[in-house]
């Protein structure tokens, strides 16, 4: 309870926990459920996978090559006599592997060195953002095309070179994030009163964070974009490990005869994708400081 100018007691509004704040702003917008659904789903698939693909994904039917979609194989077979379904179903696995992995890389890298730059400043800074900046110079899937062509194809070498694409953008924002926040009261607080550069540099990752979340999220979509482009050109994920962009590329030449074998990986990449953007969306909209206190 509180009072006002006029002697009047006026209730006071409770407060409401981020936490609770943030799943209230999300679960409001119909489209943000909607994305949130999709991620969903296609984690279950992926944990799931050994389950529901009907067929060993690496198995040829050498007596069922490119059948059309039947009760045995609803999506049909490729051009060696594989489950297109099957494949489908286990290429999730890679796709969220090569996303999560490929974005936790780049925002390990990324936000350490950004914050170390943003930080300290001076000559530190002036070193670490000029090697951000000859990164950002080249377009981020030409970087992955190189390093995953030096290294060569496979997961291990994709997240690498995902990783290392990625990274640039994460720096940057950090630096700029920390180059703001360390001229706040609590910080100069904390030096004052004599804290360790550790102790100072978490909290400014902390408050730092939330603009990042958005960008991570909406790198998830986009590594699983990248990882599938590699795969296209013969530089991604190996053969024959399912890959949405190597069936698409197998599928390439069959688009009017047999249209099923991209559309398939095509449009799951297309969902995956629009999915995380759409919740990234929902997450900036959410974490936006206007909104505190309102909602």
């Amino acid at each position: 309870m509180s009072m006002d100018s006029s002697g009047m007691i006026r209730a006071k509004s409770p407060r409401i926990s981020e936490l609770r704040r943030l799943i209230k702003v999300m679960c409001n917008r119909v489209v943000v459920v909607v994305g949130i659904g999709i991620i969903a789903f296609f984690i279950l698939v992926a944990i799931f996978a050994p389950m529901l693909a009907a067929h060993d994904p690496l198995y040829t039917y050498l007596e069922s090559i490119l059948n059309p979609p039947s009760g045995i194989h609803p999506l049909g077979t490729d051009q060696v006599g594989r489950d297109v379904l099957s494949r489908l179903i286990y290429g999730t696995r890679i796709s969220f592997l090569v996303g999560i992995f490929g974005v936790t890389i780049a925002g390990t890298l990324g936000m350490g060195l950004g914050l170390v730059a943003g930080y300290f400043g001076g000559w530190v800074n002036a070193i670490i953002m000029r090697c951000i900046d000859a990164l950002l110079a080249i377009p981020p899937i030409v970087l992955m095309m190189a390093i995953s062509a030096i290294l060569g194809g496979g997961l291990f070498n994709v997240l690498i070179a995902i990783g290392f694409g990625m990274m640039p953008t994460y720096c940057r924002l950090m630096c700029a994030q920390v180059t703001v926040l360390k001229e706040n009261d609590y910080i100069l607080v904390l030096q004052t009163a004599g804290a360790s550069s550790w102790r100072i540099m978490r909290h400014l990752f902390i408050n730092a964070f939330p603009p990042l979340l958005v960008l991570i999220t909406t790198n998830l979509g986009t590594a699983i974009l990248m990882e599938a482009g590699l795969s296209f050109l013969g530089i991604g994920i190996l053969p024959p490990t399912p890959s949405w962009g190597a069936m698409i590329y197998d599928g390439r030449r069959l688009l009017f005869s047999n249209p099923i074998l991209s559309l398939a990986p095509g449009g799951a990449i297309m969902l995956i994708v629009l999915a995380f953007n759409i919740v990234g969306d929902g997450l900036r909209d959410a974490l936006d400081p206007k909104l505190r206190g309102t909602l």
